[in-house]
């Protein structure tokens, strides 16, 4: 990549503009013009930089249950206990870490699943032959937001407050009306790299791009909707350090609330929350790290136990992916997937 791939990654990892042209709304940032600034984003897909573009919507406000779920399996039959598990449609991350807990997932559920979160996870326990398996929903939301150093012009230590949080998040209010669950169908897909990709879309909506431009702003406003933006495939960016910090903090729910805002605001940490402890796990706040290596993901870990005072903590490397991908909201798959995955 030169530099104007590097710019053009960094602003579109932030947002899209929902715009008439948004490419030539990108071009203009640089400057560059729009055919170029497309001829390039077309290579990065081609490259593997760009993962996908489209919009990130808040699972849990679109009446979504989730959790991060850790299992613990046979090594010899980590591939095969993977693969059952990835079948759901609303596994959107399935890794292998480096720990007991050898195999981590998300799940998210719809609000119109038979079987809701808890049992589906104890469907997958049953099919995939996991010998333990732990839920770990969020329990509190201190940031979500990759937004990755593409240029290399921070340390990995630095300081950066932005990002979606418990803030904007809404869980209440009116049910999703007919035309944003289409809405939701439509913006979820991976946006093409033409001209005009947002006025194609208002058109198979039936509506006009202003109407487009009301509802996301609307989205935007009630939490539905993070942002519409590039995510970026990070290892092939030179991101190759995957890092979960796994941190048992001390004290009441407000000491623990503190720390998890303090870690929220390192740069390199794209995702910080609150979670459930269990006998065998004693960890209560989870920071994703993405770093180019694991002596900087160490090195974040360690200027974070430095400024909060917390010593029991760990890392955990991600050393196989099985399975990422973007969560499709409102589509049948998961209907599907029930039917022919009945309770044992």
């Amino acid at each position: 990549m030169d530099e104007f791939d590097t710019k053009i990654l960094s602003l579109i990892q932030n947002e899209v503009p929902v715009v008439a042209r948004p490419w030539a709304a990108v071009g203009d940032k640089l400057p560059l013009g729009e055919t170029e600034v497309m001829q390039r984003i077309a290579a990065l897909k081609t490259n593997r930089a760009i993962r996908q573009i489209s919009a990130i919507f808040d699972t849990q406000s679109l009446g979504y249950e989730s959790s991060l779920v850790a299992c613990k399996c046979d090594p010899k039959l980590e591939y095969e206990v993977a693969q059952i598990i990835s079948t759901h449609p609303g596994v959107s991350h399935n890794y292998r870490r480096d720990h007991a807990f050898n195999i981590w997932y998300t799940l998210a559920v719809a609000p119109t699943s038979r079987f809701g979160l808890a049992k589906t996870i104890d469907i997958l326990h049953a099919k995939s032959g996991a010998e333990s398996t732990r839920r770990l929903p969020t329990l509190r939301l201190f940031k979500i937001g990759v937004e990755l150093d593409v240029a290399g012009t921070g340390a990995a230590t630095d300081k950066k407050t932005t990002g979606y949080s418990h803030r904007q998040r809404q869980t209440t209010g009116a049910p999703l009306t007919d035309l944003e669950i289409r809405f939701i169908r439509e913006m979820q897909q991976d946006l093409p790299v033409e001209p005009e990709p947002f006025l194609t879309i208002a058109g198979r909506l039936g509506i006009s791009l202003e109407e487009l431009q009301r509802i996301t702003t609307e989205m935007l406003t009630t939490g539905k909707l993070r942002r519409f933006s590039a995510i970026l495939r990070h290892r092939e960016i030179g991101f190759s350090a995957n890092g979960m910090g796994i941190w048992a903090v001390p004290g009441d729910d407000a000491a623990i609330e503190h720390v998890g805002e303090q870690m929220a605001t390192y740069r390199a940490v794209t995702h910080c929350y609150r979670r459930p402890t269990y006998p065998d796990w004693p960890y209560n706040i989870f920071t994703m790290i993405h770093a180019r290596t694991p002596e900087e993901c160490h090195a974040v870990v360690a200027d974070i136990a430095k400024e909060t005072g917390v010593t029991n903590h760990g890392v955990l490397f991600s050393t196989k992916e099985y399975k990422k991908t973007r969560v499709q909201y409102f589509t049948p798959a998961e209907q599907q997937w029930e039917m022919t995955h009945s309770p044992e």
